[in-house]
Parts: structure tokens; C-alpha cells; sequence
């Protein structure tokens, strides 16, 4: 089921042709993103997904274009690039996204699945199917939840269909996607950078598959994980390891490194990586020469922290007239953490630190009362450390709000240009 034979041609309602000159590809598209933290706070829902933040709610349909064109996410990428294709048309299903979390509720996991295999059903026969992933949800019943869904997808449309997925760095990759899958992208940026120029070469590598090509693949994982503060392809030793990676995928083979999610904690978290080639003999080679390469990497990373006492100290300690970051990468919620502890915002007070900015403490008690007494008012509150966080507790303090918004902020940067920052009521 689900496979077009080649003198198949049709068009239905939701899909919309690129060129009018045969033969055509139908190809269907959706997205399902998450990245669990198995550490983290509360779950993700149907109102989470449904919910607009850092990109845009839940969309189906011919909405899947409107909602994600003009961003730097991998559908949008696909799309683009299938635009500037005279051989496609494009079946939109359905995408979604929701912040980092605790896990995905059973029930956000059961529908959102339900409607993209209905979406794929309804545009079968289809030549092939680009799924833009995560690949590190877990759900409340699955910890390999994009094999799940692959899985379910293959049962439904058989062996055969050509199906390329694209993957966050942060993949936990694991068999059961790159057994079901038939070609797997995977960003090569940290921060990324590159998510858009992901979805596009997925869409080359299934063109291809839809050319008769099947190649042969090779996955391996590595014996140690690597520390987000680590992972910076700007710097080495990342930096050396994605450019042999891109290299080697200009010859006898394509690679992929992902350097896996810690905060999911399953049995196949961790960094891995795959290679395809024309023969089982040039995949292994490819992904060996990577594995050794990597392994050889080990004791490259620098995975040195400093306390927030020590991490203060050095920053005062530095020559005025520029300014310093320290990142609190324990409470990251860019990676599903509370964003409220107060261990960093306690050592600055104590250290008496001046033309400090501290962003953001997730508090939205604080936040209210702020609005609820307006620019120049003081109150005495708790702030922060409500979350449970081994321990951390409240900044006991009295604060004088000096700026309110609304908490929306246009992103203007290469990652999440475009899109819309909606924090809530927010106050300096």
C-alpha cells in the first residue's frame, strides 16, 4: 500500500504541482519534533504542540507551507528546494513542534501519529515521503519515539516507499530509524545553523533513492557521550570531525555524525553515525574511518566546568570595555530545563557584581506581580527556585521593576530567523 506505479498520475485536494510537465514525483511531507529531557520539567501535550513559541503551531495541509516558509527549519528547506524542482508535487500533512520537555504525553503522541498516517493514507499512491524529525523524543511509552513512528509508517505503506528523514545533531540515533528509514540528514551546525540546508539535502538524497538508487548503509555508535558545552562545530575538536565528515560525503559515500542528547536517557543515547554508499563494503569502510576518527577525538573535548563562584570570578577578573557570557549550562531550556534556578544570579549578588544581565528566571508569579504594580514599584518576593531542583531555593530579595513587556521578540539571527520569541508577561 502507499507505493505509486509509474503510469499512476493524479492530483487531489492539499497538494500543489510544482510544474504540469510529466513525470511527476508525488511526494508527500510532515514533521513531528521533540527533544525530551528525560531530567526535565512537565510534558508535552497537545497544547504544547498546538501552541505557537519559537516556531509556529501545529499546522496541516496547505498550512504546512505557509507556517514554516520563511524559517530556518528543515521542511521549509525541503520545500524550497522542491520548489526550484521541475519533477515534484508536494502533498503537505502535517507539522508540529513543541519546547523541549519532560516526555511526550501518550495522548500528544497517539493523535499527532494517527493524523500523519491518516495525511499520508489520504495522499497515497505517493513515490516518496520526507519526514522532518528530531530524533530524540521520547514518549510516556516509548523511549524511541521516531522509530516508533517509522515503524507505524512502514507497516501501513509496506517496504518500498522511499522515506528520507532529516535529524537534529542532538539525534539519539537508533536501529529501528535506520532500519525503517531509507535515507537519514543530519544538521552539521551547533548552534544550527543549517537546518534549512538540511531539509534540501534530503530532498537531493530521496530524488535520488526515487532514481532507482539503493544503497547500502552502515550505523555505529560510540562508547562515550559528549557534553553540550563541548559540542561547538566552530571549534575543534567538532569543528574537525563535521569537516572529514562533509568531506568524505563528496566521495564514495554519504555521512552523518550525530553527537546524540544526554538529557534523553535511553539506551541509545549517545553520539552515532551512519554511511551510505553504493556497497555494504564502502559504507562499513566510510563509517569506520569516522568511528576512528572520533574515538581518536575522546580526549579532545574539554569537559571542564567551573562553579558559578568560580565562573563569576573570572568574568570580574577580565579587562573592562567588553562583555562577558558566562552560560549556565545545567539549567539550559533550550534543552528542557526549568530556566529558574538561582545559583549563578546568588554567586553574582555576593560577589557584587555591577552592569550585570541576568536572562531569563523562569518565574512567572514574580513576572505577574511585576505588571500588576507596574515601572517603579518595589516588591519583596522569592524569586526563581520553585521548580525542585536538588539544592536550589528561592532568591529571598526585594526588586524594583524597571521594564514590562509582553514577552514577544522577533529573531533576527541565522537559527531562528524570522520567527517569534512568546515568553508571556516579562518584566526587568
Amino acid at each position: 500500500m502507499g507505493c505509486r506505479k509509474p503510469s499512476q498520475e493524479r492530483r487531489r485536494p492539499g497538494a500543489w504541482l510544482l510544474t504540469r510537465t510529466a513525470p511527476r514525483h508525488r511526494i508527500a511531507v510532515a514533521g513531528f519534533q521533540h527533544e525530551t529531557n528525560s531530567f526535565g520539567f512537565g510534558t508535552a501535550g497537545m497544547p504544547e504542540f498546538e501552541m505557537a513559541d519559537s516556531w509556529p503551531a501545529l499546522v496541516e495541509g496547505d498550512a504546512v507551507r505557509e507556517g514554516t516558509l520563511g524559517l530556518n527549519l528543515p521542511i521549509a528547506g525541503f520545500i524550497r528546494a522542491a520548489e526550484a524542482s521541475a519533477r515534484i508535487e508536494l502533498h503537505p500533512v502535517l507539522w508540529c513542534a513543541a519546547e523541549p520537555s519532560g516526555p511526550v504525553t501518550d495522548h500528544a503522541f497517539e493523535t499527532i501519529t494517527a493524523r500523519i498516517l491518516d495525511g499520508i493514507g489520504k495522499a497515497a499512491p505517493l513515490d516518496g515521503l520526507y519526514l522532518d524529525l528530531h530524533g530524540a523524543m521520547i514518549t510516556a511509552s516509548h523511549d524511541d519515539g521516531e522509530g516508533e513512528l517509522l515503524r507505524r509508517i512502514r507497516a501501513q505503506h509496506g517496504p518500498d516507499l522511499p522515506i528520507a528523514v532529516s535529524l537534529d545533531m542532538h539525534a539519539n540515533v537508533t536501529s529501528d530509524m535506520v532500519r525503517h528509514a531509507s535515507s537519514i540528514s543530519i544538521y552539521r551546525t551547533y548552534p544550527h545553523l543549517d537546518m534549512g540546508q538540511t531539509g534540501a539535502r534530503a530532498l537531493s538524497r530521496l530524488l535520488r533513492l526515487l532514481q532507482g538508487e539503493r544503497p547500502a548503509a552502515a550505523f555505529r555508535q560510540l562508547p562515550y557521550i559528549i557534553p553540550m558545552h563541548a559540542q561547538h562545530t566552530g571549534s575543534d575538536p567538532m569543528r574537525r570531525l563535521y569537516r572529514l565528515a562533509t568531506e568524505m560525503s563528496g566521495g564514495d559515500a554519504d555521512v552523518e555524525l550525530a553527537v546524540g542528547f544526554t538529557g534523553g536517557d535511553i539506551a541509545d543515547s549517545g553520539p552515532s553515525l551512519l554511511a551510505s554508499a553504493v556497497d555494504q563494503a564502502k559504507a562499513d569502510a566510510a563509517a569506520d574511518a569516522l568511528l576512528e576518527a572520533t574515538l581518536a577525538a575522546e580526549a579532545d573535548f574539554d569537559c571542564s566546568l567551573s562553579t558559578p563562584e568560580e565562573a563569576v570570578e573570572a568574568a570580574l577578573a577580565c579587562p573592562p570595555g567588553k562583555p562577558v557570557t558566562i552560560a549556565d549550562v545545567q539549567d539550559n531550556p533550550g534543552g528542557g530545563t526549568s530556566s529558574d534556578t538561582t545559583g549563578l544570579l546568588k554567586a553574582l549578588m555576593n560577589a557584587r557584581g555591577k552592569q550585570v544581565i541576568v536572562g531569563v528566571i523562569h518565574d512567572p508569579a514574580a513576572a505577574a506581580e511585576a505588571h500588576r504594580l507596574g515601572v517603579g514599584r518595589e516588591f519583596q518576593a522569592g524569586l526563581g527556585g520553585r521548580s525542585g531542583t536538588r539544592g536550589d531555593t528561592p532568591l529571598d530579595a526585594r526588586f524594583r521593576v524597571e521594564a514590562l513587556s509582553n514577552g514577544e521578540v522577533a529573531y533576527r539571527g541565522e537559527m531562528y530567523g524570522g520567527g517569534t520569541a512568546r515568553m508571556g508577561p516579562t518584566a526587568v
